[in-house]
């Protein structure tokens, strides 16, 4: 398992296999639930572990780590936002990866389990194809698949994410399990 995939599945880069990215991060920044901070552990479909700890550095932004077995850590900034009572996060996404930004919802199930969102890019292509959003095709990276890049005004964006009728534009695409307190 690719740990960036699985962080941005905090969507960053998904376990779906596709990427939608965007112009522009979600405007604002909250603090996430303290219940969000700390350690974490999942493990991929092959049985290797992964652990995500998840910081917040003096500024109010968000780190996550990640440290997949037998590969170096890597760090991701991020922010949070919260519409209603959805969560979100954004993050910048890695030029080779097509650069911009990604979203992610995330849920916490008690205080043990962190469950995290990625967009399903079908959905997005027929918002696309409808005229809902704006946005392009991207060239597959690696083997994960062609995604989407939306060129939508971000306002447009979060009222489609906020749009009741698209409940299910988020799919589960991470489960970590709380470690330690």
């Amino acid at each position: 398992m690719n740990p960036w995939r699985a962080l941005l599945a905090l969507s960053f880069l998904l376990l779906g296999g596709c990427l939608v990215t965007f112009d522009e991060p979600l405007p604002g920044a909250d603090s996430a639930p303290k219940g969000l901070l700390g350690q974490w552990r999942s493990q991929d479909a092959w049985g290797e572990s992964l652990t995500l700890n998840i910081s917040q550095d003096k500024a109010g932004a968000y780190t996550a780590t990640t440290q997949a077995q037998g590969r170096a850590a890597q760090r991701h900034r991020f922010t949070v936002v919260q519409r209603g009572n959805r969560w979100y996060l954004s993050a910048p996404v890695p030029a080779a990866f097509g650069s911009g930004f990604t979203v992610a919802g995330f849920d916490l199930v008690g205080q043990r389990e962190l469950v995290i969102y990625s967009l399903d890019v079908e959905q997005i292509r027929q918002a696309v194809a409808a005229g809902e959003l704006k946005g392009h095709a991207l060239e597959a990276v690696a083997d994960d698949g062609p995604g989407m890049r939306i060129d939508s005004p971000i306002a447009q964006v979060q009222a489609y994410l906020d749009d009741s009728a698209n409940t299910d534009l988020f799919v589960e695409a991470a489960r970590f399990q709380r470690t330690g307190q």
